[in-house]
């Protein structure tokens, strides 16, 4: 027992000894592996507290003063690297270590350093200068090097650059310095769009100002100072050729709003009967006699399904007009319903114009539900309703013990809690594979903010289906007669924010 206590006790030693023995020497002071640990833990401990310290300063003060984001971002950087810096030479002060043997130490290595990490350093000289002269700050909306993003973060060798995707990209600080950088937040964020479209010719030049400036006006993200220009750039080979001038304020939204300006556009060209044209190319015959002498039984047939007839070269066909009708039949069947015809089966949305219905199932999703599956239960939060686009489901009272109705295509239901935020008044499950349209309460609120006479409408759309349910004796009379419709529409009013 004593021999093992004797051996741990010279292992002991012999590793102290190995731990303090000196490793080299900085002029009069020697370091050591414990020497070397214990900067290197007071190092790390200076630089978390410089960090601490930054980001305390950052928070509480700067915020407090106004400053922007990314004033106070660069501002926090440097008083963290300040203290950084002083930190640890007042840990080698310490130590005991000359700042003068390592000011002499750093200069020899800086020339060897230099020409190997030559990169490294032009970075380094690059970050100090973005974070002074600040050409970009954090939160500023640049591009570089076709590379379109917000700036997250400006460190002394990188930045990172967060795209319009979502993804982070880190860029080089000599980038920023060597090229040509375009920064859309830089002093004034407004920035101008240029939309061009063509229309037919013979279009009313009036008509297409009109229509343009109208489209314009009608997109909320553009400013009305500038306010929007209609430019008439010139005479195309099939078209002519307007570009539409807007001034936004939000530059990382540009391609959102030249979307949301194209259907809009679209929109009002078509209320006011503009044709957008396509190229138009002449077809010309060398021998058209040998042509028509060579096609002529199959060309000239006339019977009750087609009419095909030769003019000048060109060959028509026209179908006959029961043909046509039997189409739009078709496209009315409810196999043949698109998005647009079920929404406006729906009463709170037959009064929508294209345009806002278009949002609407921008919002929506489709959702598959197989057979036998609940959809919701009685009682249950309202935070969506379902528009039925294939399949069958059933509505049963679990309360009552009442079966109620079986929707199919085209109908819908469950917006009654939602828009009046209350429990659901009826259990819903699928009695075979269906498809339906699920729109959900953040999506219609937008709807909403966007349109709030649409509230009005609706309010006044419940007060008749709340009364309809009472008469199946789903809902007590008296909580009807208690809702009319003025506080039905202040309940929706204050249930969405609007």
């Amino acid at each position: 027992m004593n021999w093992i206590f004797l051996q741990g006790k010279e292992w002991f030693q012999n590793l102290s000894r190995s731990l303090t023995t000196p490793l080299f020497y900085i002029g009069d002071n020697h370091l050591s592996i414990s020497a070397i640990v214990r900067l290197i833990l007071l190092g790390v401990a200076v630089l978390i507290i410089a960090r601490a310290i930054g980001e305390g300063i950052k928070r509480l003060l700067l915020t407090r003063m106004g400053l922007d984001r990314g004033n106070r971002e660069a501002i926090a950087s440097v008083i963290i690297y300040i203290i950084a810096i002083l930190g640890i030479l007042i840990v080698l002060q310490r130590a005991g270590i000359d700042l003068r043997t390592i000011t002499v130490l750093a200069g020899v290595l800086g020339i060897g350093l230099g020409f190997g990490l030559q990169n490294l350093a032009s970075n380094f000289i690059s970050g100090l200068t973005l974070l002074f002269e600040q050409p970009i700050k954090v939160g500023d909306f640049i591009e570089v090097d076709n590379l379109l993003g917000t700036v997250e973060n400006i460190s002394i060798r990188s930045t990172i650059v967060r795209t319009l995707d979502g993804i982070f990209v880190i860029v080089p600080n000599i980038k920023f310095v060597e090229n040509n950088i375009i920064n859309w937040s830089y002093k004034d964020p407004k920035s101008r769009l240029h939309m061009p479209v063509g229309v037919a010719y013979g279009s009313d030049p009036l008509l297409v100002t009109e229509a343009l400036l109208a489209a314009a006006r009608a997109e909320t993200s553009v400013l009305n100072r500038p306010s929007p220009k209609v430019w008439f750039k010139g005479f195309g080979d099939s078209s002519l050729d307007f570009e539409l001038l807007v001034w936004i304020d939000h530059p990382q939204d540009s391609d959102i709003i030249q979307s949301s300006l194209n259907f809009l556009i679209e929109h009002e060209l078509t209320q006011q009967d503009i044709v957008i044209p396509f190229p138009q190319r002449d077809l010309w015959l060398k021998n058209p006699q040998d042509l028509s002498t060579l096609f002529n039984s199959s060309i000239f047939t006339n019977n009750s399904e087609n009419k095909v007839f030769s003019q000048n070269g060109v060959f028509c066909e026209q179908k006959h007009s029961s043909f046509q009708q039997t189409k739009k039949s078709a496209l009315k069947s409810p196999n043949n319903w698109t998005l647009r015809d079920l929404l406006r089966r729906v009463t709170y949305f037959e009064s929508l114009t294209d345009l806002k219905l278009r949002k609407l199932i921008e919002y929506g999703y489709r959702q598959l539900f197989p057979q036998g599956q609940i959809i919701f239960r009685e009682n249950d939060v309202g935070d969506s309703f379902y528009i039925i686009l294939s399949g069958a489901i059933e509505v049963i009272s679990e309360k009552t013990g009442k079966y109620i109705a079986t929707l199919h295509e085209g109908e819908f239901f469950g917006e009654m809690s939602l828009l009046l935020g209350s429990p659901r008044t009826a259990t819903v499950k699928t009695i075979e594979d269906s498809i339906l349209f699920v729109i959900e309460k953040h999506d219609l609120q937008r709807l909403l903010e966007e349109s709030p006479s649409l509230a009005t409408d609706i309010s006044r759309k419940l007060c008749e289906r709340r009364q309809a349910l009472q008469e199946l004796g789903l809902l007590d009379r008296s909580s009807s007669e208690n809702t009319p419709f003025t506080r039905i529409r202040n309940r929706i009013q204050t249930l969405f924010g609007i």
